[in-house]
């Protein structure tokens, strides 16, 4: 069983989440939340909020099912940073002259999801 959450429109840069989202994929979910607690990174705080929100909606869908749910069984199958949009602000500089400052947005995909047993073989 699989359950996504997606963050939209956050102030990190898409390289430095991408950075931060790099540590936990192919994690079990579990770990990844510990190692996002402990990571020295600023973009470790919404991606952890987002591993935890794809956690807590694999226990709706588990719930809504009538499955047992162990948290132990899910792993982060997929996770991913796409670029959002980039506000462009101004900045005064000598002579005149402004420089544009780029302020990136990043779209967090988190998916996790068990294991199968079995597989095509």
């Amino acid at each position: 069983m699989e359950a996504k959450a997606i963050a939209r429109y956050l102030r990190v840069t898409p390289m430095k989440a991408r950075r931060v989202v790099d540590l936990v994929r192919g994690k079990q979910a579990n770990e990844a939340l510990a190692i996002l607690q402990f990571a020295a990174q600023g973009a470790s705080e919404p991606v952890y909020k987002v591993v935890a929100s794809a956690m807590a909606n694999a226990r709706q869908h588990a719930d809504k099912a009538g499955t047992a749910f162990n948290e132990d069984d899910y792993i982060v199958t997929e996770a991913r940073v796409d670029e959002g949009p980039t506000m462009k602000r101004f900045r005064p500089r000598a002579q005149g002259r402004a420089y544009r400052i780029n302020k990136r947005t990043s779209h967090v995909t988190i998916v996790v999801g068990t294991e199968e047993k079995g597989g095509d073989q």
